[in-house]
């Protein structure tokens, strides 16, 4: 099968960049850049902890899943995905077979002092914040690398070096 590289999905914890550098891909690719997360919120007219709040995890996931199969079809995009979206299986066959995956990968003491003030974060909300990433990522790490084809370590690099890294690999595939 044939990737489309003109569609590409960024997974990862959340904090690890994966909006911030989407969009710089997406510029320099002059592709749409998309959140899937701020569709959510533009959909239903509230922010995401709202969701958390009256539906529960299992709710908002049930609306990624609808937003990424909407998204799935369109070519010419950016997708930064949310943190949990590889917890669906139907989610991870949908990735992989619909476009580039590029997982993000950050290590927690980072995501830790990036969202140490983030009151964005449901998750994160009213727990020590780097033992829950800890424990997120061992509980997604496996489903993130299933289903990436390219692993980008961000660690000590800027968003800008990372977009221009998984833009070679889209251009060494455009060769081949």
């Amino acid at each position: 099968m044939t990737k489309n590289k003109h569609k590409i999905f960024l997974i990862g914890l959340m904090g690890s960049g994966k909006t911030t550098i989407g969009k710089i891909v997406a510029k320099k690719l002059q592709l749409n850049f998309m959140d899937s997360d701020v569709l959510i919120e533009e959909k239903t007219g509230v922010k995401v902890p709202l969701i958390f709040e009256y539906e529960g995890e299992e709710g908002f996931r049930k609306r990624e899943a609808s937003t990424l199969i909407e998204l799935a079809i369109k070519n010419d995009m950016v997708l930064a995905t949310g943190g949990g979206i590889v917890l669906l299986e139907e989610n991870r066959k949908l990735l992989v077979e619909s476009g580039w995956v590029f997982y993000l990968k950050a290590h927690t003491d980072e995501l830790a002092r990036r969202l140490a003030n983030d009151k964005s974060r449901p998750l994160l909300q009213h727990v020590d914040v780097k033992e829950k990433l800890n424990e997120l990522l061992a509980s997604r790490e496996a489903l993130y690398e299933s289903c990436a084809d390219y692993i980008i370590q961000t660690k000590n690099k800027r968003a800008v070096d990372i977009a221009d890294e998984i833009i070679t690999t889209l251009r060494c595939h455009e060769d081949h």
